[in-house]
């Protein structure tokens, strides 16, 4: 009888340890599933995260080096003429790529990070507009023109330029009018280098109050 007791505690006791040792073996592959799964999820958060971030620079103009200066399109229109654009509107981060300005030339929005010489600078080829609104951004006031622009106010428009700091000069032939001043957000028509409103252009705003960044470089920048 006890010989019977004992045989039936042994085996009990051998039935809870191998049920213990079954349960350890259990929790041991649930550790080691829920380690596994953890792997797993942050392995496809991270390339979740890099597709979003991979989207996410795709649909961000910026990102690419391009850039959509779409507010650069609406202005408007002082009573002497004056094309007036909203600045805080106009974008201002550099990019590395072309920007489709609807502006022709473009008076501000996105550009590239290098400006060109405006220091008086006079150019006989066309400027990479990118660059051009950087200078624009440091308070100059750009002179351009087509092919229907007179040699004579070319070249007095010239002489103006050399002597401004803070001013470039330029052809842009796809512009509708003959000569074009541009400053930061500011834009008009003149009808010659006599025209007063000349003078009174460079005088508003060669560094004027519409200048994003006054007193920065005009030299040490693109050249042609």
């Amino acid at each position: 009888m006890g010989s019977a007791k004992k045989t039936s505690s042994a085996e009990r006791k051998a039935r809870i340890e191998e049920m213990r040792r079954a349960e350890r073996a259990r929790e041991r592959r649930a550790r080691a599933l829920t380690i596994t799964l953890s792997a797993v999820i942050v392995a496809a958060l991270g390339i979740g995260g890099y597709f979003l971030i991979s989207q996410a620079e795709d649909d961000d103009p910026d990102s690419k080096g391009s850039g959509d200066a779409a507010a650069v399109a609406e202005f408007t229109r002082a009573k002497d003429g004056e094309k007036v654009w909203d600045a805080k509107k106009l974008g201002r981060n550099h990019v590395t790529g072309k920007v489709n300005y609807p502006v022709t030339p473009p008076v501000g929005g996105n550009h590239n990070q290098v400006w060109m010489n405006c220091n008086g600078d006079v150019y006989d080829k066309e400027l990479p507009n990118e660059n051009a609104v950087h200078s624009l951004e440091h308070g100059s006031v750009w002179v351009t023109y087509n092919d229907q622009a007179k040699d004579a106010d070319l070249k007095k428009l010239e002489a103006k330029v050399k002597k401004t700091p803070y001013s470039l000069m330029s052809p842009v032939k796809k512009q509708k009018e003959p000569l074009l001043l541009t400053a930061w957000g500011h834009q008009r028509a003149v009808t010659g280098a006599d025209d007063p409103k000349v003078n009174a252009f460079f005088s508003k705003y060669v560094q004027g109050k519409q200048t994003p960044e006054p007193g920065a470089a005009c030299t040490n920048g693109k050249s042609q």
